[in-house]
């Protein structure tokens, strides 16, 4: 009887523990389409820290700006205008440096493994680089190349004298040095400028290619892996401070290289069967490189290193040394490109 008293006592003392942290509602923001992948990722991931700590954090997913464009959703994350976020950090050139060296093109060969490789490998460097948010982590999508409408690009003297919308940064150097004009949009504007005539082509995911209907105004599908873009969830630091320490368990639990693969291979298998619709769609010429081309577009590329290593100088970070441990971090979860 005295046994059973304890036992009692105690699951009272365990059981309400939860019930004493304060709830939080989370708003977690995006700038992608309500029907894209990566809704049901965040309100998938919503549920797994709903689950986790008992109930006591929950989450609304707003999609398509909702809350603020694109390239305003990292400030959103830390002046907490939205509690957790999904940043591009390619689309404020100089601001992110070092993650910047995932954007490198021919160095990720996969989606799942691109994101895990990523994430493991930034982990260290986010708390520098992001360190006026909490960085939950980072993923990429399918490797991707050029759509054109007016012109084929095989080669990479064809993107001269093209206006391009670039999908980061390190493909808007690599337009500028080969001689096109980069044209600044967020994904959702793309279709726009490609049919106004303000651009002529795109690099851009093919899943996402007929999502954002880009598809319908594009002709020329290069089927290459010459790119990836690296994305990344925050969460604002005061909110997530003012949990207690098993609420900040669950947030944990599920910011972590496994979630990384998960939110990347759900949004890789989408990107990937985005190429044979776009095969199957009239009007398109989707179109593949030879080895020697293939060759031209690396040498074309090389050049870019040289300019993330000096962005990256300037953080105080060691570019080789970064370059070579992401690299290492790929090959480990099978995603570094030939």
């Amino acid at each position: 009887m005295r046994k059973a008293c304890l036992a009692l006592l105690l699951a009272a003392s365990v059981s309400p523990a939860f019930a004493q942290d304060k709830t939080f509602d989370l708003k977690i923001s995006h700038w992608v389409p309500a029907s894209h992948p990566l809704q049901k990722s965040l309100e998938d991931w919503a549920a797994a820290v709903e689950k986790d700590s008992g109930g006591t954090i929950k989450g609304k997913v707003f999609p398509a700006q909702q809350m603020g464009k694109a390239f305003d959703h990292y400030d959103m994350a830390r002046d907490g205008i939205a509690d957790v976020t999904y940043v591009n950090p390619g689309y404020q050139p100089g601001r992110f440096p070092i993650i910047g060296a995932g954007e490198l093109p021919f160095l990720i060969s996969d989606a799942k493994g691109g994101s895990m490789g990523l994430d493991a490998w930034y982990r260290k460097y986010a708390e520098k680089e992001m360190k006026d948010v909490k960085y939950c982590l980072a993923f990429v999508h399918s490797p991707s190349s050029f759509h054109s409408r007016t012109k084929k690009i095989v080669m990479p003297e064809d993107v001269k004298g093209l206006k391009i919308r670039p999908a980061h940064a390190t493909m808007a150097n690599f337009v500028t040095s080969l001689g096109g004009t980069n044209v600044q949009s967020s994904a959702p504007e793309v279709r726009d400028i490609i049919e106004r005539g303000v651009a002529d082509g795109v690099t851009f995911p093919w899943g996402s290619l007929v999502l954002f209907g880009i598809d319908k105004v594009t002709k020329y599908d290069m089927e290459a892996p010459l790119y990836t873009t690296t994305f990344v969830f925050v969460m604002n630091k005061d909110k997530y401070n003012a949990m207690s320490d098993k609420q900040k368990a669950a947030i944990d639990k599920n910011c972590t290289v496994e979630m990384a693969g998960v939110v990347g291979e759900h949004w890789g298998k989408f990107e990937d069967a985005g190429i044979d619709k776009v095969k199957a769609e009239t009007g398109h010429e989707v179109y593949k490189l030879t080895p020697e081309q293939t060759a031209a577009w690396k040498k074309a590329a090389e050049p870019l290193v040289k300019t993330w290593s000096d962005g990256a100088k300037k953080t105080g970070a060691d570019p080789d040394a970064a370059l070579s441990e992401l690299k290492a971090s790929l090959k480990k979860y099978n995603a570094l490109a030939e």
